[in-house]
């Protein structure tokens, strides 16, 4: 069968597959890597495949109907995200009115969450995925020439039989990742991976995965309870390996990965074990990594001796309560000591600081920025609490009241950003915002900072380039704050 699989265009820059999709203040477009990740398994189990990203190549409703009637795919695989998910679902509209044979199925953390709710919203779609899917889009489109009776065996979809939305047994997890191609090789054939800018890792990156889940249960983590589950699943060190090693030697100028994991850092045992197997094979691409702040002196000297520059490191929130409000397993005194020694350890440190969550309050946002500024990462993002269904913040916020609409486009501002869509009594979505405004301009705009980062860029010019690519669009969210345009009304 011939198989397009689609980034749909939406925005300009706008990225469908990170944990808060939207546009960035700071330029970042992230690989369509679960997308990529599917379309490897169809290639794999040889299907004829397109993976296009229509986001990264400009792509209009347009380019989208030329495709079709000139290449006359039989399945589209459409990636969807949450405040896109209208414009998303208008592509299997788009593509019945050409051909309305085509099965047209959507995949990605917003339908895993809403599966009925968004085969409702769109008669034309066939299907959903929930879950990974994988092993699912294998099955289905293996399937879907088949009578529609068929599909009731197939585990993880939910779909269209006649005016009936039928929700199948959910698909178990999938154990052997080393069963699953390498992502690497289907961004080589499909994908210009200059296209791609991650603002924390030197340009131009690869974004890959070692493993899959994530044991910790942060009440906003979507890709987790969405997607990937709680159980961590991990590659073996030389397949992570033959991956990091056909980068070095055929992505030609690329300066870094970045992995993607939420839980590379959870094995400590495994992680020096293949920080140790690189530097025996001799694989000399540096890397950047998500990260826990509870991670030891010594496996964060590992990390050094691999090739780790960066780490990005979620400390949320400067109060103890409200961490453990959110599931966040970590103490205060973690993070100190953590940043104490990756500092010493020579790795970089970017922070996340997310307010709005459970016990939010005035004060507890001021620690949240004393703590930041104390804490001095070499960056620094300070974002308000978005809440995505299917996750347990969006449940609280709905349970509670403080979901201000159920309008999923006005999780975006009107140039693509972030719009905080969840408002107390005693603490609107304004105000979070506006602190998010001004704890990046205290953060950044601190004496002490632009010092450190002169004298940063000068001792590590690398650092240069990659600040001078972020800053072209950061610098006027951070003198101007979030609501540069007018803001969808709330």
């Amino acid at each position: 069968m011939k198989i397009l699989c689609l980034n749909p265009p939406f925005l300009k820059a706008f990225s469908r597959e990170q944990r808060s999709p939207a546009v960035t203040k700071s330029g970042t477009i992230y690989y369509p890597m679960w997308l990529a990740y599917g379309a490897g398994s169809l290639v794999k189990a040889g299907h004829s495949v397109d993976l296009i990203d229509g986001v990264a190549k400009g792509w209009t409703r347009e380019d989208i109907g030329s495709y079709i009637r000139n290449n006359h795919p039989g399945m589209i695989v459409c990636a969807t995200s949450t405040p896109s998910i209208a414009s998303d679902l208008s592509v299997a509209s788009l593509a019945k009115e050409i051909n309305s044979d085509i099965v047209v199925v959507f995949v990605g953390v917003h339908v895993s969450a809403e599966p009925e709710r968004s085969l409702a919203m769109c008669p034309e779609a066939d299907a959903v995925i929930i879950g990974e899917y994988d092993q699912t889009l294998v099955e289905l489109a293996s399937a879907a020439g088949s009578a529609r009776e068929q599909w009731s065996l197939i585990r993880g979809i939910a779909w269209r039989n006649g005016k009936d939305i039928v929700i199948n047994e959910r698909r178990p997890y999938i154990e052997d990742l080393d069963s699953l191609p390498m992502v690497a090789e289907i961004y080589q054939k499909y994908l210009n991976f200059k296209d791609y800018f991650y603002s924390i890792a030197r340009w131009p990156e690869v974004t890959l995965i070692t493993g899959r889940g994530c044991d910790h249960h942060c009440i906003y983590c979507v890709y987790p309870q969405n997607m990937t589950g709680h159980k961590v699943r991990y590659r073996s060190i030389d397949n992570v390996l033959d991956e990091w090693d056909f980068v070095e030697k055929n992505f030609k100028g690329v300066k870094e990965l970045f992995i993607e994991d939420d839980a590379m850092t959870l094995d400590r045992e495994r992680l020096r074990a293949l920080m140790a197997r690189k530097i025996e094979r001799g694989i000399k691409i540096g890397f950047t990594a998500n990260s826990r702040a509870d991670v030891d002196y010594e496996t964060l000297k590992w990390m050094k001796k691999g090739g780790c520059r960066l780490l990005c490191v979620g400390f949320e929130s400067g109060n103890q309560g409200i961490l453990d409000r959110m599931g966040k397993q970590l103490n205060l005194d973690q993070s100190y000591r953590f940043i104490r020694d990756a500092k010493k350890a020579g790795i970089m440190i970017h922070g996340c600081f997310l307010v709005g969550l459970p016990g939010e309050t005035h004060e507890t946002l001021e620690e949240t920025l004393a703590f930041a500024k104390k804490l001095t990462p070499d960056t620094a993002q300070f974002f308000p609490l978005m809440v995505y269904p299917g996750t347990a913040a969006y449940n609280w916020a709905k349970k509670e009241g403080y979901l201000l609409t159920d309008d999923f486009s006005q999780w975006l501002t009107e140039d693509g950003m972030h719009n905080c869509v969840i408002e107390r009594p005693d603490l609107t979505n304004r105000e979070l915002v506006d602190f998010c405004d001004r704890a990046r301009r205290e953060f950044y705009l601190r004496p002490r900072y632009i010092l450190f980062k002169l004298m940063q860029t000068i001792s590590h010019p690398e650092e240069a380039t990659r600040t001078l690519k972020s800053m072209k669009k950061f610098w006027r969210y951070l003198l101007y704050g979030s609501f540069r345009k007018n803001s969808p009304s709330l």
